[in-house]
């Protein structure tokens, strides 16, 4: 079992113990999804932190979609509960990288990759390479933004 689902358990039963009634009910969101990955597919496995990861910034993803669309749609206090939802996961994330970072990864992947001239057809190539270095640590919508800036799109 992954060290990153036995540390949400642990946090779930000490929210539940403190009685906080937000950070519990988010803990057993996120975990239902993982058990959901778990058993999807033809046999149960376990998942590594890696997955783990990745479902705990896509529900964070999900949850700021969610707080922009109620906020547009004039609902404050759902949107307040989707940020809450979201910082409490976010938590669980390795830091977040500086755009300055992003940047400079996506530049040393053009150098290697030799498709600074190539412009939108080198995209692909250099998100491949990219993506690998940022997973978990930087929004992939921002990643691809500045791999097409550079890239002249």
């Amino acid at each position: 079992m992954s060290a990153m689902k036995d540390q949400l358990r642990a946090d779930l039963t000490t929210s539940i113990k403190a009685r906080d009634q937000m950070r519990s009910s988010t803990l057993r969101m996120v975990l239902t999804a993982i058990t959901t990955l778990e058993v999807s597919g033809k046999e149960a496995r376990d998942v590594t932190d890696d997955e783990v990861l990745t479902v705990l910034g896509s529900e964070v993803k999900k949850r700021r979609e969610a707080a922009e669309a109620f906020a547009t749609g004039n609902r404050p206090e759902m949107a307040a509960k989707e940020v809450a939802e979201a910082a409490i996961l976010a938590e669980y994330l390795p830091v977040q990288m500086t755009a300055e970072e992003i940047s400079g990864i996506v530049t040393a992947a053009i150098e290697s990759t030799g498709s600074a001239g190539e412009g939108m057809r080198a995209m692909g190539k250099v998100m491949g390479m990219v993506s690998a270095q940022t997973k978990g640590k930087a929004d992939s919508g921002a990643v691809a933004a500045e791999v097409k800036r550079q890239l002249g799109a």
